[in-house]
């Protein structure tokens, strides 16, 4: 037991990297905010653009979300950090994670409120029609607010998944948690800074799944009733 202390809760070790620490859980919280706020209404922006049926803008969003939901996120992360320079585009670490996994939350998003829209009975749109509701009004008015809510729950397990991809930045240098965590193992000879390092992420996220899980019986119970 003195050893399993020692080695992975060594709290002389805590203390040292503590502060380095909690600057690197507030890197990660930065970055999976804005990927948050980036991602989810880029995607739904792209799924209302393909309500309006416009093929060439139709092809290129299809494109879009089947090439950035087929590539890893780590690729991605380094193709926006490493080959976006060459068109003139330099993105500092923290930029170029929150830009991919940006990029790859609205082409997972996009699918979801897509699968959303397209579950909502086209009676529904008729009938907004035939009150003398304009093309835009019935979507955003009728159609939208019923596919979001039946988007809440897949959408939410996608942001918590992609979100944890914050970690990925450290392979570009970025200074998130995981990042921090790994360096003071190394520089400690002690696995102690990433043991503190997965019980952050478990404080971060916890609340996030428990959200989840509430919200999939919530809406999952009023589509069964």
């Amino acid at each position: 037991m003195d050893e399993v202390l020692y080695y992975y809760f060594n709290l002389a070790v805590i203390q040292r990297y503590w502060p380095a620490m909690l600057e690197g859980l507030l890197v990660t919280v930065k970055v999976a905010v804005l990927t948050i706020l980036i991602g989810i209404p880029a995607g739904l922006f792209l799924a209302v653009v393909r309500t309006y049926g416009i093929r060439p803008l139709n092809w290129l969003i299809v494109f879009f979300v089947d090439v950035f939901r087929t590539l890893p996120l780590l690729v991605v992360v380094v193709l926006v950090y490493f080959a976006l320079p060459s068109a003139g585009v330099v993105l500092d670490p923290f930029w170029a994670t929150v830009a991919a996994l940006s990029v790859v939350l609205a082409a997972f998003c996009e699918e979801i409120f897509w699968a959303g829209l397209s579950s909502v009975h086209v009676g529904q749109f008729e009938a907004a029609r035939s009150t003398g509701l304009t093309f835009n009004q019935a979507i955003f008015i009728v159609v939208l607010p019923q596919a979001i809510k039946l988007a809440i729950p897949p959408l939410t397990n996608r942001a918590i998944a992609i979100t944890k991809g914050t970690s990925l930045g450290s392979v570009i240098a970025l200074q998130e948690l995981l990042g921090v965590a790994t360096s003071s193992q190394s520089v400690a000879a002690n696995p102690s800074p990433l043991m503190l390092g997965a019980i952050l992420y478990m404080v971060l996220f916890f609340p996030f799944v428990r959200l989840t899980r509430w919200l999939e019986k919530r809406f999952g119970q009023r589509r069964g009733g």
